[in-house]
């Protein structure tokens, strides 16, 4: 779908990409390019020592520029979303730089600094500038000194990749995991980890590509205390109804790795596989007048929104139509896609009050494809099996099934909206969520139907190998320098309706009625 008109990459990093599987793509990210000695190799040999040198500099990581981009007037969006487009493009080269030098890496402590950490300062610094000037041209404010001070970047060693960002790994009192999901974050510290997980190496991320996921990304969800707290109880003015939407499980494979939310006009722009439900033609180049004129999947006709999410793969050795693509193999995303047993869209009230109609072309991102690097605060991931969905949510956690049961994913949007803006510059701070105690929406901001989605998946369960390893380990899609994590897991929404559908939506709700 869209225009082929990607840039080409030099010789040099498509050969270095493809090698490692693992490169980092976005404006914010760790450019990771572990390097570990076989698990045969005796730890005092000269290949290992040499190895072991390549890899004491192994990530970069760069503050994340769009999500401090808070007040970008309409008039300067476009011009700095291509700006943040080409800081991942420094961010790729960069990567590649450093997955092609790694003798040179060996034979000088100073190479990353020099060769690849400062001259990537100097770029991001300019592109930087750039999107200072693209602000300011229109009339814009921005704190020049504040955002200059995003261009430095960082080197870290493989260890870190694990844990960085993760501010302790259970963070559950803050960001998307109060939403509507009754605090289905991680419990807190609860969960018992499987015993494999705890010999495997810290920089041991695992995966068919080598980014992951690791044995510690996994736990057996038996094992796992509840966390799952009670829902706030409805008041008198609750709207208590609900409406669902039938759009199928995307059984056409209608796949592609742009992100017209964030990246517009940039063909592979999420760098992951999504799943497309509802609306049809939805690409990076997609515009509101061509999403209302696009075929959709959902039994009502009305509506044309677009539902999509980041595939689930099983990496079990597949080939899939991606395995040499951009967003696919070249990116770390491998092994065999997954359909889902069943999608249910459904569109649920608030305990607190009645809701307003979501306005047309609304569009909303729920959870963090960049948790690694901006920490849990917008996480909202939630992980389970069919039979304990009541009793346990995971963030940071794959689920490992038992016999019989499906592993789920849950999501739920923000439910209040600022009452004015159909998105906002960092596709975050025109909606938000209710107060997780009393479902009250702040800030003078209104409710509407707040969408929910359940996704199944038939999974072999993995199995957890003495050696740390996970056989038959399944992983969502994502940026490859995020490792796979579970907390990565996301969701995008964009709001098309006609016939006047939105209005039946939020009356369906406020009504207390049960439509489809």
């Amino acid at each position: 779908m869209g225009r082929n008109d990607r840039k080409r990459r030099t010789p040099m990093a498509t050969k270095a990409i493809a090698a490692s599987a693992a490169l980092a793509i976005g404006g914010a990210g760790l450019i990771w390019a572990q390097m570990n000695a076989s698990a045969h190799e005796s730890s005092s040999s000269g290949q290992n020592q040499t190895k072991a040198a390549a890899a004491t500099v192994a990530t970069i990581a760069c503050p994340d520029v769009g999500q401090q981009l808070t007040n970008v007037p309409q008039k300067a969006r476009q011009g700095v979303a291509t700006e943040l487009a080409n800081l991942d493009k420094q961010i790729t080269e960069a990567y590649a730089r450093l997955a092609s030098t790694r003798q040179a890496q060996t034979n000088d402590a100073s190479f990353v600094q020099n060769a690849i950490v400062g001259p990537l300062k100097e770029k991001r610094a300019a592109t930087i500038d750039r999107i200072r000037i693209d602000i300011q041209r229109v009339g814009g404010t921005v704190n020049a000194t504040a955002l200059a001070q995003l261009a430095a970047c960082t080197t870290q060693n493989a260890t870190n990749t694990t844990t960085a960002g993760q501010g302790g790994g259970k963070n559950n009192g803050g960001g998307n995991n109060n939403g509507g999901q009754n605090n289905g974050g991680q419990n807190n510290g609860n969960t018992a980890a499987p015993s494999a997980s705890a010999s495997a190496p810290a920089a041991n991320n695992g995966g068919q590509a080598g980014n992951g996921p690791a044995a510690a990304d996994f736990v057996d969800i038996t094992k796992v205390a509840n966390n799952v707290l009670a829902k706030p109880q409805n008041s008198g003015q609750a709207s208590t109804g609900s409406f669902t939407t039938k759009c199928g499980v995307n059984a056409n494979k209608n796949h592609n790795t742009d992100n017209v939310i964030v990246a517009p006009g940039v063909t592979n722009g999420a760098h992951h596989e999504h799943d497309y439900v509802g609306n049809q033609k939805v690409n990076a180049f997609s515009t509101n007048d061509s999403l209302l004129a696009a075929p959709s999947s959902c039994q009502n006709q009305s509506d044309l929104s677009s539902y999509y999410w980041p595939v689930v793969r099983v990496q079990d050795g597949s080939q899939e139509f991606d395995a040499n693509a951009d967003g696919g193999g070249k990116e770390g995303n491998v092994g065999k896609i997954l359909t889902a047993q069943s999608a249910q869209i459904k569109y649920v009230g608030s305990p607190a009050s009645k809701v307003v109609a979501m306005p047309q072309f609304l569009r909303i991102i729920t959870g963090d494809a960049k948790t690694l690097t901006n920490g849990l605060a917008n996480a909202n991931a939630h992980w389970s099996c069919t039979g304990f969905e009541d009793k346990v949510q995971l963030t940071e956690q794959y689920p490992i099934c038992p016999q019989g049961s499906n592993v789920v994913r849950t999501f739920a949007f923000q439910s209040c909206w600022d009452g004015v803006n159909a998105d906002s510059a960092n596709h975050r701070t025109h909606v938000a969520f209710a107060d997780p105690a009393s479902g009250v929406c702040g800030n003078g901001f209104k409710a509407i139907p707040q969408l929910t989605m359940r996704l199944v998946y038939k999974i072999t369960p993995p199995t957890l190998q003495a050696d740390g390893t996970v056989k038959n380990a399944y992983a969502v899609d994502g940026f490859p320098e995020q490792l796979h994590k579970p907390s990565t897991d996301h969701d995008d929404f964009i709001s098309v309706t006609k016939n006047n559908l939105a209005a039946k939506i939020a009356n369906c709700v406020n009504t207390g009625k049960k439509c489809q």
